[in-house]
This record gives C-alpha cells, sequence and structure tokens, in this order.
C-alpha cells in the first residue's frame, strides 16, 4: 500500500458528528467568521490563543470562576499566565454530575490479575471521594501537601487521587512495582505528608507483596505522617504495625459520605508532581497547574480524541505512566474508565480484547510495543472479538511502525480512527496526535494539537522544509507548561531543561520531521539519534525497518565510539528457535538498506535475549550506550529489568 494512501478516511456523518467539528462551529459562532476544516481552526488557535482558550473553557463549561483576564504576559516563554484571575477545582470538575449520566451507571470498571471484577457507579465514586476527602482533611492535609500513590491501577487509586486534589493536596504516583530506589528517588524529593498503597499486587500469573519494601521504603521518608494501606492481595499483613499505618477501612471509618466539598484555587495551583523517567540521573520532579491539565486533557480527549458522554475509555497503563492521569481527566467528560492491572498477556494474549469485547469498549489506548507484540504473537481480534463499539485505538510510548499502522486496521479492526499520539510527562499531554476528520496514514501522527504552535527546527534555529529531520519545538506558550521542577526555586534546572537550545521556544528532545499530509514522524529521542559519518539518523527509522523481519522479535540501536567515528550497533532479540545467521544478518542489512537509507545499515549485529525498559515499557538506548562503552549507568532503579543490562557489558563482538 501507498504511503500516500490514507488507511482510514472517517465519512462525511462521523465526521460531521465529530467533538472536533462542533467546537469549530462553536468557534465559528463566536468569531463571527468561518473556518473551513481542522487546519483553520488550528490556524486560528494560534493567531488568538486567549480566545481560543476561553472558548475551550466555555465549550466544556468549565466549572469554576473564569476571570476577566485570559492572559497575562502572554509573549514570555516560559512565564506567560493563563486565565491569572480564575478559580477552580480540577476534582470538581471530574465529578460534577453531567446532563444525560445516571448516577447508578459505571463511573469506574476495574479488573485485576486474580481478583474479580469491580464496578463503581458514579454515585459509589462521589461517595468513596467524600469519606477519603473528609479522613483526609481530618489528619491534617491541606492545600500545597504532597499526598502519594503507590498503587495499582484500581478503583481506589483515582478515589485516593480525587480526594487528595479536591482539598488542593497535590498528588504524585508511583507504580508498585518500583524498587525501594526507584520510590525513594521519586518520594524522597518532594517530602510527602500521606502514602497510600496496598498490601501486594499480581504480575503475570504471580502473587507480589509489598511488605519488605515497605518495611525499607517507609523509615526514609521522615515527612511521612500517615501511611494508609488498601488491601488488595489477602495478605496477612497488620498496617499498625508500619510507622504511622493504618488500613484505608480504619482510615475512613466513622465518615459518612456527604456532600463533597471542593477548594477552589487559583489556576496555576500545583496539582500534580510527575517524575522523568530518571534513566540518565535522578528523576526530574516536573510541578503541573490544575487549570492547566484541566483545560488541555478537556480539549484531547472532547476534540482530538472524541470521547463523548457514556463512552467507555481504556488506556494500559500503570501509576507510573503520565497516560494514567490522562485517562482519568476521561471523567471529566462523562466516560466510564476501564480500568486493567496486570500483564496484558496473561493468561493469554487476548485478555484486553477480551475485555473491550464484554465492555463495550469505545477508546482502546496502549502502547506501540504492545501493537507490535500482538502482531507477531499471530493474535488477531478482528477474527476473533465482536469489537462493533470500538471506534477509536491510540498509541504512544514510541513512534508506532508503518507495519503496525497496517496491522490495527488489518488485524484488530478495520473502520477506525488510530492515533498515534505524542508529548510527556513533561506536559503531562500530547504536542502531537489524532484529529476525528482526517484521513489516517500509515507511520504518521495526524497532526498538532489545537493551541499548540508545534514546528520542527534545524540546527540552526530555522523551520525544516517538509520531509527533513529536525528538533520538535513549541514556539509559543500553552496552559499545560509545567510550573517547573519542585524545589527548583530559581528555575534554572527547568529553563535548561527545555529553554537552552532556542531561548523563548520549548524543546521537547524529540527528532522528528513534518509530512505532505500536515501530519508528523517522530524518529526518536534526539539525545539517542545516531551520528555515524556525522549525520544523524533516528533509531525508529531503524526498528521500523528491522521489526518487520519474522525471526526478529525486538531492537535497540546504539552508536558506538570506534575507531574516531560512530558506528551503529543493533542489538536484536530473536523468536523462539530463530539464530543470528550470517543469512539472517544480511537480511537485516539488506532489509535497512532498502526500507531506510545505507546509512541506516549496522555495522555490528549482535543477539541479546533482553533488551532494557524503563517501567512505563521504554527501551533505554542511552543505558545500553553507557554500558557499552563502560560508564556507569545510574538510576538502574528506573527500569523494570535493569539486569538485563549485563548482556550488553564487555562484549567481544563490539572489540573488532
Amino acid at each position: 500500500m501507498s504511503h500516500s494512501s490514507p488507511l482510514w478516511t472517517p465519512s462525511p456523518e462521523r465526521a460531521a458528528a465529530s467533538g472536533m467539528n462542533a467546537f469549530r462551529a462553536f468557534c465559528e459562532f463566536r468569531r463571527g467568521a468561518a473556518m473551513a476544516d481542522s487546519t483553520a481552526l488550528h490556524e486560528w488557535s494560534l493567531s488568538e490563543p486567549g480566545l481560543f482558550w476561553d472558548a475551550v473553557w466555555d465549550f466544556f463549561e468549565v466549572v469554576g470562576d473564569k476571570g476577566g483576564a485570559l492572559i497575562a504576559d502572554g509573549d514570555r516563554m516560559p512565564g506567560a499566565r493563563f486565565f491569572p484571575e480564575a478559580r477552580l477545582n480540577f476534582a470538581e470538575n471530574l465529578l460534577r454530575p453531567l446532563p444525560g449520566i445516571d448516577g447508578e451507571a459505571d463511573a469506574l470498571v476495574s479488573i485485576c490479575e486474580d481478583k474479580a471484577e469491580t464496578r463503581w457507579s458514579w454515585n459509589r465514586l462521589r461517595a468513596e471521594v467524600s469519606r477519603l476527602q473528609q479522613a483526609m482533611r481530618a489528619a491534617g492535609i491541606e492545600a500545597g501537601d504532597r499526598v502519594a500513590g503507590l498503587l495499582p491501577n484500581i478503583p481506589e487509586s483515582i478515589a485516593a487521587m480525587l480526594a487528595a486534589t479536591s482539598l488542593g493536596a497535590v498528588w504524585c504516583s508511583a507504580s508498585p512495582d518500583f524498587g525501594p530506589r526507584g520510590v525513594l528517588d521519586r518520594f524522597g524529593q518532594i517530602e510527602p505528608k500521606l502514602l497510600v498503597t496496598v498490601d501486594g499486587y499480581w504480575y503475570a500469573g504471580k502473587r507480589i507483596d509489598l511488605r519488605e519494601k515497605l518495611a525499607e521504603v517507609l523509615p526514609q521518608l521522615p515527612t511521612l505522617k500517615k501511611l494508609v494501606i488498601v488491601p488488595l492481595i489477602g495478605s496477612d499483613l497488620d498496617p499498625a504495625s508500619l510507622p504511622g499505618g493504618t488500613s484505608l477501612e480504619t482510615f475512613t471509618a466513622g465518615f459518612e459520605p456527604e456532600e463533597l466539598r471542593f477548594e477552589r484555587l487559583p489556576f496555576d495551583h500545583p496539582l500534580f508532581i510527575l517524575f522523568s523517567s530518571g534513566t540518565t540521573g535522578a528523576p526530574k520532579c516536573i510541578v503541573h497547574r490544575a487549570g492547566g491539565v484541566l483545560l488541555q486533557h478537556l480539549k484531547e480527549h472532547g476534540l482530538h480524541t472524541d470521547v463523548k458522554p457514556g463512552d467507555r475509555l481504556f488506556y494500559f497503563t500503570t501509576l507510573g505512566w503520565m497516560m494514567w492521569n490522562w485517562l482519568v481527566s476521561g471523567l471529566a467528560r462523562g466516560a466510564t474508565l476501564l480500568l486493567f492491572d496486570g500483564s496484558p498477556f496473561h493468561p493469554s494474549a487476548p485478555v484486553l480484547f477480551d475485555y473491550a469485547e464484554r465492555e463495550g469498549m469505545t477508546h482502546f489506548g496502549t502502547s506501540a510495543k504492545y501493537i507490535d507484540a500482538l502482531r507477531k504473537s499471530g493474535t488477531r481480534p478482528a477474527e476473533s472479538h465482536d469489537l462493533t463499539k470500538l471506534r477509536a485505538m491510540m498509541s504512544t510510548g514510541s513512534p508506532l511502525s508503518i507495519e503496525g499502522f497496517r496491522f490495527v486496521y488489518e488485524g484488530i479492526k478495520s473502520d477506525l480512527h488510530l492515533a498515534s499520539i505524542s508529548g510527556g510527562t513533561d506536559i503531562v499531554s500530547c504536542f502531537v496526535l489524532g484529529d476525528p476528520t482526517r484521513p489516517v496514514y500509515a507511520g504518521e501522527i495526524q497532526g498538532p494539537g489545537l493551541g499548540m504552535a508545534v514546528e520542527v527546527w534545524t540546527d540552526e534555529g530555522k523551520p525544516a522544509p517538509i520531509g527533513e529531520k529536525g528538533e520538535l519545538v513549541c514556539t509559543r506558550p500553552f496552559p499545560a507548561m509545567p510550573l517547573g521542577f519542585f524545589a527548583d526555586e530559581s528555575g534554572a534546572k527547568y529553563r535548561a531543561a527545555y529553554f537552552e537550545r532556542f531561548p523563548g521556544v520549548w524543546c521537547h528532545g524529540d527528532f522528528a520531521e513534518t509530512t505532505e499530509h500536515g501530519g508528523l514522524v517522530i524518529h526518536g529521542r534526539s539525545d539517542a539519534t545516531l551520528n555515524p559519518g556525522g549525520v544523524r539518523i533516528g533509531t525508529a527509522e531503524i526498528y521500523a525497518q528491522v521489526e518487520t523481519i519474522p525471526e526478529v522479535n525486538e531492537a535497540i540501536c546504539i552508536g558506538q565510539q570506534y575507531d574516531g567515528d560512530v558506528r551503529v550497533v543493533l542489538f536484536v532479540t530473536l523468536r523462539n528457535g530463530a539464530e543470528l545467521t550470517d543469512a539472517l544478518k544480511e537480511t537485516i542489512r539488506r532489509t535497512i538498506r532498502t526500507g531506510a537509507s545505507p546509512r541506516h545499515v549496522p555495522a555490528v549485529i549482535v543477539a541479546v535475549s533482553d533488551i532494557p525498559r524503563t517501567k512505563s515499557g521504554k527501551i533505554v538506548e542511552l543505558a545500553v550506550r553507557d554500558t557499552v562503552h563502560g560508564r556507569e549507568v545510574k538510576n538502574k532503579e528506573a527500569l523494570a529489568n535493569p539486569d538485563a543490562l549485563d548482556l550488553y557489558r564487555d562484549r567481544p563482538e563490539l572489540r573488532a
């Protein structure tokens, strides 16, 4: 199939019924001038940012006091302030009753490995948040305090976040599979006052008890006043045996559900602290503002992803990944959230599609690596599952290959809005994502988010021509820019992270290109690009080719300093029974040469049994590169499988 032919085009009826189209009409009426399509809408969102974000507030009927000013210091980046007089509460906007949504309808559906399905109605969710809110208030939690969650993706996690933020406390979370050092690298920096956790969790059929981890972590969190334990695996752990420990049931005992009370605070009040992966140093503690996250997520859910009240929204994620925060905001659209915790391939490959069929899932979110693994497993849900209600699929975490795009339409569902999305923890949202009114092309993200002045720049700081690779930048302020880094009082670390490369312009660190369709292709992280002979090459371009080879399961690519230059080294994991013969190496080289270019062809190809990755599933080229060069890899606790790095140390193949 030619890349110039779309894989999917929305029907005129579907495009007309989308939230994007309704919002365009809303803005046309307010503006008093027509806008032909979403491209014109995007252009207007950049030319009149105050009016655009004002329209987002009103279109989604945000609960709060907007104030009169729309933007202050709008020419400063960083430094611009949106809605400087506004007061609102994030949790209030997620829990407000919406027309047409019955209080007894599902708000949350949850399944964990070895645990029965759980359903919480909207009324139940509000009741649980009310009890937690009262208990937290009684425990002395106030606006600005940090409340931490070491939790799996279960309803209690969402209730705890909403209760904390309803009081104006700042929520920060990590997944319980983080090691003790990984937990302390995060929570140790932000001085939490309360920690909510579980007694254990399941993964891939294994029951994992947390008591030893908690015993090691808790003494090193001196600011902690209270520990609340949610019983999940039925262990005999006595919460009272731990410092400040109590069970969730005891913590909320004596508090009956009452009308929720929300602290309305400034638009820029801290909402979340999210943590960078921490694979190249201590994790950055990124502080996000309540109003900016709310508006950005409403825009992304309601317009770009077309989530409507009553839809059933799923994202495979943990609390250690920003996609959990993004998923939970679906409540603001009146969507039912479908939660899953455990291995996406346990007890079998189709488990998530069993869930999708059973619950009438409308939006399926996952990672590009999951789609690729599903494709290679031979699973074809289109042939085995009724996915009639599934309208959209989102993919992020790494670039989705052309083969991955095609597999979605051939192996999952042919009539589906596939939205490859990209942004990050840095903005807890997206720079580029889907558009339900436009065609989908293989290998391309459809376009920039509304209100996001996304461009691709050359090293000289000029817009790169279509098809030329460069740095992904955002040239104008937007509300979801972080407030900064925790305890970085001067803002020096924050400015150095994003604004040092091009002053006054956000440089995101992605290697990208624009396409003739107005879309974008991400070629990997800029700091992981290869430079053989001084030519920059994105690793994603190599993965897209080599992972089409049946014998190859997955790959990771680095640049090795060698003989005064940089040479491309490719590591591959192979499918069961396959061997890295000379013939297979030649197939790999020929495939890369034909599909990418001669410059992309690796000088050395090495078979390994595992590839190191972060807790959210991203492969870590920099950690492998450091290992190959004999440099110390910091913060191995940030990795899901740190022992895999040993496979790359002192390889004889890399000495010749």
